[in-house]
């Protein structure tokens, strides 16, 4: 741990861990008001030899700097950097509850209005998320979502468009997995394959392998089970198809879903 981040806040026990980064439980040295810290290993990467997650290493810190503060981001409060680490303290969230059960669309309202707020922030600033799945939606204490984990965004500017394959099956966008440039709308796309989750506990796109799963999201039909969907609002069903089209010009922003009439189910308050 770097000697500034030690003499800063108070490390303690590990909360999460992936490929690069170890997730810390920590507190502030001086108000004692608890964090979380993302410690990247910037020699593990280096000895990986892959290019683009060094490239991400860097763009996470500089993307979630340009989006925070937002009541809906995980935010960036204090970056460290040392020979061998990237010590980012952030808010401290908790994992989603919606994985594999089935949300009253009140409470399935309430979540995506906080996403699509989330990701038209994102939108409006030149950041495209490109990894949108539940294991990156989390919550803090008072209960509030918040969007993490950016390793995976990349900056666009209107009118140009992004490639590159990116994003977790069976979230990802038809046109990434085609291979065609594509555009922000990549993460509605995603954020409506979180809202049919939520609302059926199972996926809308599924398959027995990753191959398999790509082929659903490319050709696939939408489809509505009676079993499952009977007691979900057509309105709720409406969304669904304008989120979850494959053809993007006629996708929804998220600015327009956070108009779509279904939000109405609920008071929003931000």
């Amino acid at each position: 741990m770097s000697e500034y981040l030690q003499r800063d806040y108070v490390v303690s026990e590990e909360i999460g861990r992936g490929r690069f980064g170890t997730v810390y439980r920590c507190s502030s040295a001086d108000s004692g008001e608890f964090y979380a810290v993302k410690s990247i290993d910037k020699v593990a990467i280096s000895a990986a030899g892959d290019s683009l997650d060094t490239q991400c290493l860097f763009t996470e810190a500089k993307i979630v700097q340009l989006l925070s503060p937002h009541p809906h981001i995980v935010n960036l409060h204090t970056l460290y950097e040392d020979e061998t680490h990237l010590h980012m303290v952030l808010d401290l969230c908790y994992e989603p509850k919606f994985h594999h059960q089935v949300m009253p669309e009140r409470e399935a309202a309430s979540v995506m209005w906080q996403l699509m707020k989330a990701v038209a922030h994102c939108h409006l600033l030149g950041v495209s998320h490109r990894d949108i799945k539940p294991d990156n939606i989390l919550f803090d204490e008072e209960n509030r979502l918040k969007l993490a984990d950016f390793g995976s965004a990349d900056t666009f500017k209107e009118g140009e468009p992004m490639s590159g394959v990116v994003g977790t099956p069976p979230y990802v966008a038809p046109e990434i997995l085609a291979g065609r440039d594509y555009n922000e709308k990549v993460d509605v796309w995603s954020g409506g394959v979180v809202l049919y989750q939520m609302l059926a506990g199972f996926l809308p796109f599924r398959g027995d392998s990753p191959v398999e799963i790509f082929e659903a999201v490319l050709h696939s039909s939408l489809r509505f089970p009676t079993r499952v969907f009977s007691s979900v609002s057509p309105a709720a069903k409406d969304l669904l198809r304008r989120m979850l089209c494959r053809d993007v010009s006629r996708r929804f922003s998220a600015e327009q879903v956070l108009r779509h009439q279904w939000f109405s189910i609920t008071e929003q308050t931000d």
